[in-house]
């Protein structure tokens, strides 16, 4: 149901490297790479992953669906 698959959407600015490491096409380095660049600017939308060295448009797409942002990081 619809109700499952939010639940498992993962918060860019405050899931952990592990937890940003699970996703599709994502693994280790990725995920550090996610958490260092937050670190100095927040994303303020799922797009600004894509700012991310080495997350381009087809690894989005395919993540587009897990992802979300708090408003947390959205308000800064």
């Amino acid at each position: 149901n619809a109700f499952g698959e939010v639940e498992h959407r993962v918060d860019i600015n405050t899931a952990s490297a592990a937890e940003l490491a699970s996703l599709p096409g994502i693994g280790d380095s990725k995920a550090q790479a996610i958490v260092e660049y937050r670190a100095a600017d927040p994303f303020k939308s799922i797009e600004d992953l894509k700012k991310v060295k080495g997350i381009g448009d087809k690894t989005f797409e395919t993540l587009k669906p897990s992802l979300m942002v708090s408003e947390a990081g959205a308000k800064k």
